[in-house]
């Protein structure tokens, strides 16, 4: 998938991935797409409630060996 900026945030805990993410994604432009990788399993319904709250499209979630993705969109 394409993206415009990445955030890797692999070895951080709650609430760290999300804060990061958060300001990440308001240095980049409305429509544009962030990758995330992170290593905390609760970052999946973290990043799941924080697309929910903020209105940002979380595209896709995929795990491989311990390390997350996720790819969120912009609003």
């Amino acid at each position: 998938m394409n993206f415009d900026k990445e955030l890797d945030a692999r070895g951080l805990n709650c609430p760290l991935p999300i804060l990061r993410a958060k300001k990440a994604l308001a240095e980049i432009p409305s429509g544009q797409v962030l990758k995330i990788l992170s290593t905390d399993p609760g970052s999946v319904k973290d990043f799941a409630a924080f697309a929910k709250q903020t209105g940002n499209e979380l595209l896709s979630t995929a795990e491989a060996g311990g390390d997350f993705t996720f790819f969120m969109k912009k609003k």
